[in-house]
C-alpha cells in the first residue's frame, strides 16, 4: 500500500481539515448541478421550502418530464449528505416520483435556488478540546 496523504476529495464529497476540526462540503457537485439545469444565475431565495405548504398527488394539469425530477431529486438525496438543511423539503418532494406535477417540480426549482445562495454550506465536525 501507498500514502496518500489526507483525503480531499470523493464521489462528490469534498474534506477540509483545519484547527477547528473537519469540514465535509459537496459545493463543486451543488455548483455542477445548479449549471446542468441552469439555475445557475437565477436570483437565490432564503428558505427550501414556502411555509404550509401543500402539495398533493393531482395537483395540477401539466406533467412534469419524470425522468428529469427523479434525476433532480435523486441529486438532492445525495445532496443531503452534508446539507441536512434541505432533508425535510427533498423528503417532502420525493414523495411525487411515480407522477410529479408543474408545481412538483416548481418546488424541487425553489430547493435549487435555495443552494444557489448557500452553496458555502455544509457539516463541520470540530475536534474536542
Amino acid at each position: 500500500m501507498k500514502e496518500l496523504g489526507e483525503l480531499k476529495y470523493f464521489l462528490g464529497l469534498e474534506m477540509e481539515y483545519s484547527e477547528k476540526g473537519f469540514f465535509l462540503g459537496q459545493q463543486k457537485y451543488m455548483k455542477d448541478l445548479l449549471q446542468k439545469y441552469g439555475i445557475n444565475d437565477c436570483k437565490p431565495i432564503s428558505t427550501p421550502m414556502e411555509v404550509n405548504k401543500k402539495f398533493y398527488m393531482h395537483e395540477g394539469k401539466d406533467h412534469a418530464n419524470p425522468t428529469m425530477y427523479r434525476q433532480l431529486v435523486g441529486s438532492l438525496i445525495y445532496l443531503t449528505l452534508t446539507r441536512p438543511d434541505i432533508s425535510y423539503s427533498v423528503g417532502v418532494i420525493s414523495r411525487y416520483m411515480q407522477k410529479p406535477k408543474k408545481p412538483h417540480l416548481e418546488a424541487v426549482r425553489r430547493i435549487l435556488r435555495y443552494l444557489r445562495g448557500t452553496t458555502e454550506y455544509g457539516l463541520l465536525y470540530k475536534k474536542r478540546a
